[in-house]
Order: C-alpha cells, then sequence, then structure tokens
C-alpha cells in the first residue's frame, strides 16, 4: 500500500488522494467516521428506528470514537418510555430491546407460551417492535431495536420474529427490527458458528446485523441461571474469537460478538466478579495479526451492570460498541415507584388516580 501510494502521488494528486483513503479504512474499518463531529452526520441519519447500513454505521461511529451504544432490556410501553425519555434528555442514540421472557410480559403472562412455538413471546417482541417504530420519532433520537439472548431451545422466538422481518421488508423495503441475537454459547464452538452462519445467510437478505456469544455470561437473566458454571467458560480465548470472524465475514460484515471477559449478570460486590476486560484488546491483536486491519471485530460488552468506570473504559478502547444494561434499569423503575409509593402512601390509601 505504501509503494502503491507513493506511485500514484507523481501521477494524480487524486489518485493519491484515494490511495490514502483506501490505506486508511483497511488501517481502521471505522476511519472514515473518526472525522465526523455527530452521529447526526452519518449519511442518512434519522429520528426514530434505524436499520441496515445506517444502523450499521452508527455502530461504526461509536467504536471509531470510543462509546458504546446503551441497550437496555424493556418489557413494558412505560419502560420503553423510560429509555427514549432518557435518550432524547442527553440527545443521544439508544437501544432498545427485548428479551424472550420480557417478550412474552409484554404480550401479557395469560397467553398461551407452549414450549416448541413461543407464540406470546413472537408477539411480545413485534407488538414492542411496532410500538418503538411509532413512538421514537417523537423523541427526535435514533433508536436501535433489538432482540437479546436466544438459545437454542428459543429458536421458534427467533424464527418467528424473522419471519415479521421478512414481512416488513417486502413492504417497507427494511426489517422491522434492526438487529437480533443468537446466543448458542452452551452449544460446541463449532455448531455455535455454524448455526448463525446459517441465520447470518437469511439475514443478510433483510439488512438486519447479528450479535453472537461465545463464552458464557455467569449470573442469572430471564430464567438462564449460569451462576454455577465453570470459570473457564467465562472467558473467550483470541482463537475461538477469530473463529467467528471467519464463519461469519465471508457472509456480511454486519455481526458483533459478546465475547466472554468474566461477565455476569445482576449487580454484585465488588471483588466478587472478575472481569478482564484487557482480553478484549488481545482479541483485536490476534485478529489484526491475521487480517492486517486495526481492531477488526466489533463487541457487546454483557452484564453491564454494576461494572467499574475502568472496567468500561478498557472495554470501550478494546472496540466495544455496544453495552447492555439490565438490572440497572430494572431497578432504577422498582425503586421509582418506591419512592412514589413512600411520599404519597396517605393519599393512597383513598385515591389513585
Amino acid at each position: 500500500l505504501a509503494q502503491a501510494r507513493q506511485s500514484v502521488s507523481h501521477r494524480s494528486p487524486r489518485l493519491a488522494s484515494r490511495a490514502s483513503r483506501l490505506a486508511a479504512a483497511m488501517a481502521d474499518p471505522c476511519a472514515e467516521f473518526a472525522g465526523m463531529k455527530s452521529f447526526w452526520d452519518i449519511p442518512g441519519m434519522k429520528a426514530g428506528v434505524i436499520t441496515g447500513d445506517i444502523a450499521w454505521n452508527l455502530l461504526k461511529f461509536a467504536k471509531a470514537k470510543g462509546f458504546a451504544i446503551p441497550a437496555f432490556n424493556c418489557t413494558t410501553s412505560s419502560s420503553c418510555n423510560a429509555v427514549l425519555e432518557a435518550g432524547k434528555n442527553l440527545n443521544r442514540p439508544i437501544t432498545i430491546q427485548f428479551s424472550e421472557g420480557g417478550a412474552a410480559f409484554f404480550a401479557g403472562k395469560s397467553l398461551p407460551n407452549d414450549k416448541g412455538k413461543l407464540q406470546a413471546s413472537i408477539l411480545g417482541a413485534v407488538c414492542g417492535a411496532h410500538y418503538v417504530r411509532q413512538v421514537a420519532p417523537a423523541y427526535g433520537i435514533p433508536v436501535i431495536v433489538h432482540s437479546d439472548h436466544c438459545a437454542k431451545k428459543l429458536l421458534p422466538w427467533f424464527d418467528g420474529m424473522l419471519e415479521f422481518d421478512e414481512a416488513f421488508y417486502k413492504v417497507a423495503g427494511e426489517p422491522l427490527f434492526s438487529s437480533h441475537m443468537l446466543d448458542l454459547s452452551e452449544e460446541a464452538h463449532d455448531e455455535n458458528i455454524a448455526i448463525c452462519a446459517k441465520y447470518l445467510a437469511r439475514m443478510a437478505k433483510v439488512d438486519l446485523i447479528l450479535e453472537m456469544e461465545i463464552g458464557i455470561t455467569g449470573g442469572v437473566e430471564d430464567g438462564v441461571d449460569n451462576s454455577g458454571v465453570a470459570r473457564e467458560k467465562l472467558y473467550s480465548t483470541p482463537e475461538d474469537v477469530y473463529a467467528v470472524y471467519e464463519g461469519l465475514s465471508p457472509i456480511s460484515e454486519k455481526f458483533m460478538i459478546a465475547a466472554a471477559f468474566g461477565n455476569v449478570h445482576g449487580v454484585y460486590k465488588p471483588g466478587n466478579v472478575k472481569l478482564r476486560p484487557e482480553l478484549l484488546d488481545e482479541f483485536q491483536k490476534y485478529a489484526a495479526g491475521k487480517l492486517g486491519t486495526e481492531k477488526p471485530l466489533f463487541f457487546v460488552f454483557h452484564g453491564g451492570s454494576g461494572s467499574e468506570k475502568h472496567e468500561i473504559a478498557t472495554a470501550l478502547a478494546a472496540g466495544v460498541a455496544k453495552m447492555n444494561v439490565d438490572t440497572d434499569t430494572q431497578w432504577a423503575y422498582w425503586e421509582g415507584i418506591l419512592n412514589f409509593y413512600k411520599a404519597k402512601s396517605g393519599y393512597l390509601q383513598g385515591q389513585i388516580g
């Protein structure tokens, strides 16, 4: 590249400039966004739900600027509103995501949600996505709509959402959701990648982003209990992470990796969880050595609630572009209701409205 750049510089300033841009892009896939002052400068950026290249470019912008798009698990329209309001007040893009259990709750716990069908979870996630699509533009910020952890036993839920994405794409030219997550970390590594590759090929046709997980996030979330998992399962390896890149990159660039670096769902006392975000930098350097590109991987930080600021900063510097927050959001929501009740308890004994 250096020789090519030197050669063309003698012939044409325009060609020299083009060669410089090409070299920069190969050195860093997010280089074109480093000079932008605001996410609003991204071509096509708008208020409301964003998908496809616009959503992916927002993640590239975040990675180039060293921050992550916060992703909040929502279970009701009011929790969606709370997240949207926070984004509006800060003028920041946000992600609203629905878990399988949270989606069922959104639709209503009295509805049937049979094993192998998960019809209430499909309905709740789809209704949640439509709701956010309707109200998000009024809040004046870009919003990514995402589905959270989907284990192998929950694939009927994933399939149902994809069917709605494909139907929506035929009418609107974009998917209903912005992205989906497959969490097949409990399966064999090769099987995990193979299933993700199969789904990514289907998702690429409707411009969806895939998030996948390797290693295991500890703790308990949405009825999945990994609190007793072996410690070594909480940490991914450079080889495993790069194998994901090799398996998925020929299909689409639009995928993110939730690599394990000691992450745990929930909030724990300091010292009880050993996060090692410096591992993410090791994964990037290993991949960079193979590919000749700087920080080629897009990472997701799971189990973000209660994390120390220096741990978050280390993860961001290593290419984390999305960070999940669930427990802290639930706590803030519950605490707000509790504080309101305490302040109005006398009145609430006789009146509600």
